[in-house]
């Protein structure tokens, strides 16, 4: 099958190394090295559908599936993996998405929705008073970096003011939700839905913070690893119940179908599921480490763009870490232009490429996250310690990662 992938970031590299893997032609637009090494690329969708005339298309980033190209693309007549620009809402509004959660009865935190600073401020005095902690969103898309988690009420108004004054977030800032901090421990599951169903893939664990110990700003997620062995088969099943099928019920209700991948962020307190976020895409870097461990996925994606049942996915690999690199100042700024080397890699490590470019045959970097260096491995362990030995082979100047993924 030729299958399109857009977008240029790890989690497209990582979906056309499994496609390719299992056979199938790709090609990106706009892609990046990486997936370049694997088929052909081309700037913008139009090219590609010209150049390529691709049987699926598999929409990557939110941008665009918010701008609702998955729409776009049905209605002429194109396969196209990835829900339409109604349901990506449940990405482009945190407001909306809590409202629909509430609607839905999908246990989550207790929200509320703000676009005027003094009145956000009162509310979170008044939580902080009642011995609450709470973080603070933005309500629209923000590349991951949207959630500020807030233990005093200072750093909570210092929150408010860089989103709703200082419009630090742009217009992802103008609305804010405030909701209770919820202290559990977090997993990420991808729910691939279909009319006819559907299936979860393999839970994984994101890193979110830039420094070691969950320390310094958010990010958009500096390693994974999976499966998580603290999430069982029971949990998976309640999550199911009571997290993803009651949102996808509730939207087909409303009017809405979804089809595509559904991000469900969750955190478990008391030995209870909640909801902390949907997204309508495949996380980064989470695609990383489930990628490597599943086979079908194209099979997967093709039933569900036709709305078709889905076809179970085959698990191949027990273990799987992800680790990033960054470059310098990520994740408030990025250097661009500094050379890259990678050297020969362990057994069972791919580096997939997120911020990279080409200038006159050199490798340079080309964004914040720069590379995702992957390896599986039979336990978590012995991937960890591949996944690390592998980034060892990675330099340009300006290079951070962190050193605990997976511990």
């Amino acid at each position: 099958m030729r299958i399109l992938i857009v977008g240029g970031g790890g989690r497209e590299h990582a979906l056309a190394w499994r496609l390719t893997q299992e056979g199938h032609e790709i090609a990106g637009a706009p892609g990046n090295p990486g997936v370049g090494q694997l088929g052909p690329l081309f700037d913008n969708v139009s090219e590609a559908l010209r150049g390529f005339e691709p049987e699926l298309v598999v929409i990557g980033p939110e941008d665009p599936l918010i701008g609702g190209m998955a729409d776009e693309l049905r209605q002429r007549g194109i396969p196209t993996f990835g829900p339409g620009g109604m349901g990506a809402r449940l990405e482009a509004s945190k407001a909306w998405s809590k409202k629909m959660m509430e609607e839905a009865g999908v246990p989550t935190a207790a929200a509320t929705i703000h676009t005027d600073y003094q009145e956000a401020c009162e509310e979170v005095a008044k939580r902080f008073a009642s011995g609450r902690h709470v973080a603070i969103k933005a309500s629209g898309a923000a590349l991951g970096k949207g959630v500020i988690l807030c233990g005093d009420e200072l750093h909570a108004r210092h929150a408010l003011s860089r989103m709703l004054l200082d419009e630090e977030f742009g217009d992802a800032g103008r609305l804010v939700v405030v909701e209770d901090f919820l202290e559990g421990r977090e997993f990420s599951i991808l729910t691939v839905v279909s009319e006819q169903g559907l299936l979860s893939l393999p839970v994984a664990q994101d890193y979110k913070r830039v420094g070691d110990g969950d320390t310094g700003e958010n990010t958009g997620g500096m390693g994974t690893y999976s499966p998580v062995p603290w999430v069982t088969t029971a949990m998976v099943e309640e999550t199911e119940a009571r997290i993803v099928r009651p949102i996808v019920d509730h939207l087909r209700a409303k009017g809405v179908p979804y089809s595509g991948v559904l991000f469900s962020g969750v955190m478990v307190v008391d030995g209870s599921p909640y909801c902390l976020e949907y997204n309508v895409r495949f996380g980064d870097p989470e695609t990383q480490s489930v990628m490597r461990r599943v086979e079908g996925v194209g099979d997967l994606l093709w039933a569900a763009a036709q709305g078709e049942a889905l076809p179970p996915v085959r698990i191949t690999e027990p273990a799987a870490v992800t680790v990033v690199a960054a470059s310098a100042g990520y994740p408030a700024t990025s250097q661009k232009g500094m050379p890259i080397t990678l050297g020969e890699m362990p057994e069972g490590v791919v580096v997939f490429h997120a911020g990279t470019e080409m200038q006159d045959g050199q490798l340079v970097t080309n964004g914040g996250r720069v590379l995702a260096v992957s390896a599986v491995a039979d336990d978590l362990e012995q991937a960890r310690a591949r996944a690390y030995a592998g980034m060892d082979q990675v330099a340009f100047a300006g290079k951070h990662f962190r050193s605990d993924i997976g511990h």
